[in-house]
């Protein structure tokens, strides 16, 4: 495929293009700009000043990157937007860079799947192969872990921290941390349990699922203190890294993470 701009699209002289690059009709493309190989910009999208993105990205029509943070603290600093490789950035979607408080970018990683109406927020890190179904919306400052799938219609609150491998139900609010490996749905949502399809598809060792779901028991689902619980769950399972993930992300969580719903389920061993 070679690289195209089409005639009525908006493309800055200051703006840096790789190698075959394609932008469609009425796209707009800032100055301080820079687009990798093979990335294309679709009709009527945007892409704003100081916005850097790698190669084989996909902005579809109408999605806006690199917007202004919707902080009332910004003063209108230079902040950035960088995105990695192989992301696909669906209609209508929003991105915004970063602010001075929050380090001056926001960041996502490479082959994301970030769909219609969805929203990144000022200061957001994102990691690797994430999927956000249409309308999920993060706050500024949110963590993201590789491999997080978020439901439709779904927010995280600002400064919140999502685990590897965890997964968020459709139209689900998530106040506080959620850890790894670990599946959370409610309007106010709490911990259902492990998050066991992505588990599979992981294709873990039978025995590291079977310790996850112990350590979910024991942490989330016993009467032993928290501080006890994780204790233990780190020396029963010191062998098995994706538990010791879970002690270590609650342990250094600033936020604290979620609580178990009232309706989880216990997870006993299959």
């Amino acid at each position: 495929m070679g690289g195209f701009i089409h005639p009525s699209s908006f493309v800055s002289d200051k703006a840096e293009l790789g190698e075959d690059v394609r932008v469609g009709p009425c796209a707009v493309i800032e100055e301080d700009v820079r687009i990798g190989d093979g990335c294309e910009i679709r009709a009527f999208a945007s892409v704003l000043r100081y916005t850097q993105m790698g190669r084989g990205n996909i902005i579809h029509s109408y999605a806006l990157v690199g917007g202004v943070p919707q902080d009332l603290k910004f003063a209108g600093e230079v902040s950035r937007l960088e995105i990695g490789d192989n992301n696909n950035i669906r209609e209508f979607a929003t991105l915004h860079r970063g602010t001075e408080g929050g380090g001056g970018i926001t960041r996502i990683g490479d082959n994301n799947l970030i769909m219609a109406y969805s929203h990144v927020a000022h200061d957001c890190l994102l990691g690797n192969r994430i999927v956000m179904s249409n309308g999920a919306t993060l706050a500024g400052h949110v963590q993201l872990a590789d491999h997080v799938v978020i439901g439709g219609l779904s927010a995280v609150h600002q400064f919140a921290r999502i685990g590897r491998n965890a997964f968020i139900g459709g139209m689900t609010g998530i106040p506080q941390d959620l850890p790894p490996y670990m599946m959370a749905v409610g309007e106010r949502a709490g911990i259902q349990g492990p998050n066991l399809v992505g588990l599979r598809r992981l294709k873990l060792p039978s025995r590291s699922i079977t310790a996850i779901r112990a350590a979910f028991r024991l942490i989330w689902l016993s009467n032993v203190p928290r501080r006890e619980a994780l204790d233990k769950a780190e020396a029963d399972y010191a062998q098995v890294p994706e538990v010791l993930e879970i002690v270590n992300f609650v342990r250094e969580s600033p936020r604290g993470v979620l609580s178990a719903s009232r309706n989880a389920a216990d997870p006993k061993d299959e």
